[in-house]
């Protein structure tokens, strides 16, 4: 089975690289606050987009950099910069995220918002976006913050239409697709975009990694709707969260496809009581894996890794290419 750390392997000293980018370039004035940064940068999780910029970059720059502790590097400033703008952007809107559903948990620790309330936390999120977009605008890299500004606006309307079909539960496979690109794949898309333009990539490739990235935004997506319909994930969030917050996503969407009309009426109403009702969440749960919800959604997950996977085929063997390879198995395999 591939871990996160055989996808790392081949960019461990810019991975290094970035992260001390990162800790010389977000520090904040005042206890509190750097307190609340340090503990939010602390629980980023797997960094997949920063990977995911430095893998594009270094597909695109095969050239080693020379570097002075002796590990070889691919990457300059410049894309160290371009991983920060996507993964700080990621973020901050999980902050937001965590504030928006009362989420008391992120990756198995207690939420920015649990532990200093919401609106501190609505602070922080905006102060990491604030900070991050400054240090964009100082460094003059105008076409890399152009591109992640457009990602911010996309988040935010897949944010809105999310919020919207869920409280009128008619979320369709077209909705869900839609909001899906905007709450996960852009950003993905313009991880693996801006690595490629960090270094010089031609506009084709430029288009040909946001199209990879998005694939791979999809399916993580996906994989990510499928694990909360298991009992014992381990995403560090409550399992069948989605639907407590009346998310309709592809496993329920698969099984509503094929239901009657009548049948439909008991799947909204059962949803709408999800809430507070633990039957009701069990009874959703259970028809979603007895009637092939689960096999519908992971089938249409295997067909946007195989679009990814294609892409690459379009790039000599390195172990660049391997390792987007590698992810595109990790995203299919993983269970957190």
């Amino acid at each position: 089975m591939i871990s996160i750390n055989d996808i790392r392997k081949p960019i461990i000293g810019d991975l290094e690289a970035f992260d001390a980018f990162v800790a010389d370039n977000f520090s904040a004035e005042g206890e509190l606050l750097q307190e609340m940064l340090t503990y939010a940068l602390s629980s980023r999780g797997k960094g997949i987009r920063p990977i995911l910029t430095l893998l594009a970059a270094s597909l695109h720059s095969p050239a080693a950099v020379s570097a002075t502790d002796g590990k070889e590097r691919h990457c300059t400033k410049r894309t160290y910069l371009a991983a920060m703008l996507v993964e700080m952007i990621h973020t901050a809107s999980l902050i937001h995220d965590d504030v928006l559903d009362s989420a008391d948990e992120r990756r198995g620790k207690p939420s920015v918002n649990a532990k200093w309330q919401s609106n501190m936390a609505v602070i922080l999120g905006d102060y990491i976006l604030a900070r991050t977009m400054a240090l964009g605008m100082a460094s003059a890299q105008y076409d890399l913050i152009s591109h992640i500004g457009s990602a911010m606006a996309t988040l935010c309307e897949g944010e809105v239409l999310q919020s919207q079909h869920a409280k009128q539960y008619d979320t369709t496979r077209d909705d869900y697709f839609n909001i899906i690109y905007r709450k996960t794949a852009s950003l993905l898309g313009e991880s693996a975009a801006l690595g490629a333009l960090s270094v010089g990539a031609s506009r084709e490739e430029v288009d040909r990694m946001r199209k990879f990235g998005e694939a791979i935004g999809i399916a993580f997506q996906i994989q990510d709707d499928i694990l909360d319909y298991r009992r014992d994930n381990n995403t560090g969030k409550p399992a069948n969260n989605d639907l407590r917050e009346h998310k309709i996503t592809l496993p329920l969407i698969g099984i509503m496809e094929e239901a009657s009309e009548e049948e439909r009426k008991e799947i909204t109403t059962l949803l709408s009581r999800c809430h507070e009702d633990d039957k009701a969440v069990d009874r959703l749960q259970d028809m979603v894996t007895e009637r092939g919800g689960i096999a519908f959604a992971a089938e249409a997950m295997q067909a946007y890794l195989s679009r990814a996977m294609h892409l690459l085929s379009k790039y000599p063997e390195s172990p660049y290419r391997q390792a987007l390879l590698a992810l595109c198995t990790f995203i299919a395999e993983r269970d957190m």
